[in-house]
């Protein structure tokens, strides 16, 4: 499967955006089960972070990333690419 790629900056407060991290968390853990093999994590100087995962296909990709609280929420704003995997 390809990898997926969601770069994302906060738009929201820190105490309205980590009301939403237990979701998040819970939403990264379910794709995990899933087989996504997803991993998250945030810039050290804050301000964003990123996803990584694998779907089928950019609108798997897609849909996917549109049931992430994060997003639905309104907490963040993304830009979703496919990573070509050059060396592994």
């Amino acid at each position: 499967m390809p990898w997926f790629v969601k770069i994302e900056k906060g738009t929201v407060d820190k105490a309205t955006f980590d009301r939403f991290i237990p979701a998040h968390k819970a939403f990264v853990r379910d794709l995990i089960t899933k087989g996504h093999q997803a991993k998250t994590g945030y810039w050290a100087e804050l301000g964003g972070g990123m996803l990584l995962f694998q779907a089928a296909d950019l609108d798997e990709a897609k849909a996917i990333i549109a049931t992430d609280p994060l997003i639905q929420n309104g907490c963040v704003e993304y830009e979703l690419h496919e990573w070509c995997i050059v060396v592994e």
